[in-house]
Order: C-alpha cells, then sequence, then structure tokens
C-alpha cells in the first residue's frame, strides 16, 4: 500500500466497519422484536392463509441460503478475489443483516392463532426468554476473539498485524454443550406466550435449520481442529445441555 492510497483505503475500512455495525447490529435488535413481541407487519396484503405462509417460508430460505452460504469455507474460498478477507467477515455482517431485516419487515402474520397464554405462565415465560437472552450473551462474551461484525479483523488489518489464529478454547457455557448459542436462539424461540400458524411455520423452519447448520459446522470444526475437537464431540452433547461438565473437559480447555 503506497502512500497516497493508505488514507483512502482506511476510509473505505472504517466506512465497512460502520455499516456492517449499523446493518448487522439494527438486524439482531430488529429479529428481538420480531421473536419476543411479535411480526412488525410492515407490509399490508389480502392473502390466503396458505399463501401468507409460502411467503413467509420463501423469506425463511432467502436468509438460510445466504446466510449458510456465506459461512462455507468453499464459498469464502471462490468469492476471496472479489472481498479480501479481512473485510469479509464485515461483508458477512452486512449480507446478513439486509437478508434477516428482510425477513423480519416483510413477514406477514397469519390471522389464525393457535394459542395464548395469560397469568403465571406467560410470566414464566418471558422470564425464561430474559434468561435464554442473557445466557445467549453469556456465550457470546465466552468467545473471547469472537468478532461478530468483522470489526476486529479491519483494525488488525489497519494497523498491519496478523489476524488471530483460530484457538479451540472453551469458556462459560461451552463447557456444557458444544453450541450453547444455538440452544439459547431455540428456547427464544419456542418460550414465546402466543402462537399464530405463521409462528408455528417460523419455529419449525428455524429449528430445522439451526440443526441442520449445527451438524455442517461440526464437520468444519471437526476438519479446523481435529482431534481436541472430536474429544470435545465425545464428552459434551451437541445441543441441549443435559449433563454436568465432566472434569477432564474443564481442566483440558
Amino acid at each position: 500500500m503506497n502512500a497516497d492510497q493508505r488514507p483512502m483505503n482506511r476510509f473505505i475500512a472504517h466506512f465497512v466497519m460502520a455499516v456492517a455495525v449499523l446493518i448487522g447490529g439494527g438486524s439482531l435488535l430488529l429479529f428481538a422484536v420480531f421473536l419476543t413481541i411479535g411480526p412488525i407487519h410492515l407490509i399490508r396484503i389480502d392473502l390466503s392463509v396458505n399463501r401468507i405462509l409460502l411467503w413467509d417460508a420463501l423469506l425463511s430460505f432467502i436468509f438460510f441460503i445466504q446466510h449458510s452460504a456465506m459461512v462455507r469455507s468453499g464459498f469464502r474460498g471462490r468469492i476471496a478475489l472479489l472481498i479480501p478477507p479481512h473485510f469479509y467477515r464485515s461483508f458477512y455482517a452486512i449480507a446478513s443483516g439486509i437478508a434477516l431485516t428482510t425477513t423480519v419487515l416483510l413477514w406477514i402474520p397469519s390471522p389464525t392463532i393457535l394459542y395464548r397464554l395469560e397469568g403465571p405462565f406467560r410470566l414464566m415465560l418471558r422470564a425464561l426468554t430474559l434468561l435464554s437472552v442473557a445466557g445467549f450473551w453469556w456465550g457470546v462474551r465466552s468467545l473471547k476473539h469472537f468478532d461478530t461484525f468483522g470489526v476486529s479483523a479491519v483494525k488488525t488489518y489497519l494497523k498491519g498485524r496478523e489476524p488471530w489464529p483460530s484457538r479451540f478454547a472453551l469458556a462459560g457455557p461451552y463447557l456444557w454443550v458444544r453450541h450453547p448459542l444455538y440452544f439459547f436462539t431455540l428456547v427464544i424461540i419456542w418460550s414465546a406466550p402466543e402462537g399464530s400458524l405463521d409462528r408455528l411455520l417460523f419455529n419449525v423452519l428455524w429449528t430445522l435449520w439451526i440443526l441442520l447448520g449445527s451438524y455442517l459446522e461440526e464437520k468444519d470444526l471437526v476438519a479446523e481442529f481435529g482431534d481436541s475437537y472430536r474429544q470435545y464431540q465425545r464428552r459434551l452433547p451437541m445441543l441441549i445441555p443435559w449433563r454436568l461438565p465432566d472434569r477432564k473437559t474443564a481442566k483440558s480447555h
């Protein structure tokens, strides 16, 4: 990088970081509203129930395809000529944020209500949701080098340093279950005190996608960390923390 290019490259880098945080973070806030309060219902179209469900399913699949494709190592390799490695996670956050925002804003609720819990049961489910949100944050904080919006990677590049090497280190809820973020997301999804037909569709589709994503992610982690991750697989459950962590897991990591 020569002296003339440096100011422009720094401007582009800071612009990309800002957009990633704005779009990525904003989409997560919208998604939290969607899960806890309900659809925003930005568009109002007079459709039959079947067409509403078909439309909502299509929105979900658009997000699934974008999110799952860009996270695969093969896709990253093919697009490396277009997006430099230090920018990839930020562009991933931007693309995922756009796809998630589109899903949330264009989601059409179904008029068919399956259940609505009131009284102590509603309070219990709300408390479970809050605990799961706290657990999700605990899991994110446990990943010390987890770069949600790609900001750390870009800053490391601007400082002329090498990126952090991948490290298999466990802490917090990762000593209880291999995919705690997925577990807490599932609890949040299913702990809504109200259930409409479109929400049931959402719950089923996103649960299946999380299960498939967990399986594919496990293959990537085994390829990256080898026997260390295989031992981790044998010691802890994948999604449901149904047993206490053994001492070997806690001591070895």
